[in-house]
């Protein structure tokens, strides 16, 4: 059983390595980024509200998210565990997902933050757009979301830190050695 977040800010390169945690441990990879996309790509009720949200540079609400993890984690492939990316990334959203894990007899396992530097991130994020198209990622909606991550989210480490599940790796660097860095850090916490 291994239940996992992973923190870092937009670009860190939490998507590719998420991938290989899940990979590695036999767990869903969870990205609320992904799901959201899925529904804009869909032209759902909530995609479309979710694309506005997006285009402003803004993260959807406590709400809506907290809904979204609560079907997602209540699927049978999480009952080995999981990998949550891109959630929780409030105070607000840590007390829904205890509330949730506590409700099912579980709690996380490990905090893995990507620690990275804001203009590396800045560039990544530039270059991905570019490659990818991703209308959401212009130079003043990443600045935006670099902003709300820093005033937001960032402090949930430390939050996790105070219970010690927080595992901070340095996410620069070429993929497979980052992986190797996570893997060394999360191997100890497998239960």
């Amino acid at each position: 059983m291994m239940r996992l977040i992973i923190f870092g800010p937009p670009g860190a390169g939490k998507g590719t390595q998420a991938s290989r945690i899940a990979e590695r441990y036999g767990i869903p990879a969870i990205s609320t980024g992904d799901i959201f996309r899925a529904n804009i790509k869909a032209e759902t009720p909530l995609g479309l509200q979710v694309k506005e949200i997006i285009a402003s540079g803004g993260y959807v609400g406590d709400e809506i998210t907290n809904v979204i993890v609560d079907d997602r984690l209540s699927q049978p492939d999480c009952a080995p565990g999981f990998l949550l990316d891109g959630y929780p990334r409030t105070a607000d959203q840590v007390g829904a997902l205890d509330e949730l894990l506590a409700g099912r007899g579980g709690e996380l396992d490990a905090v893995l933050e990507l620690t990275v530097d804001d203009e590396v991130v800045v560039d990544r994020l530039l270059k991905r757009a570019a490659i990818e198209g991703r209308v959401d990622d212009t130079e003043e909606v990443v600045r935006e979301r670099m902003a709300i991550y820093h005033a937001q989210t960032a402090p949930l480490a430390a939050m996790y830190a105070e219970r010690g599940l927080l595992v901070q790796v340095d996410g620069l660097g070429e993929v497979d050695e980052v992986s190797a860095r996570i893997g060394a850090a999360l191997d100890t916490r497998v239960h």
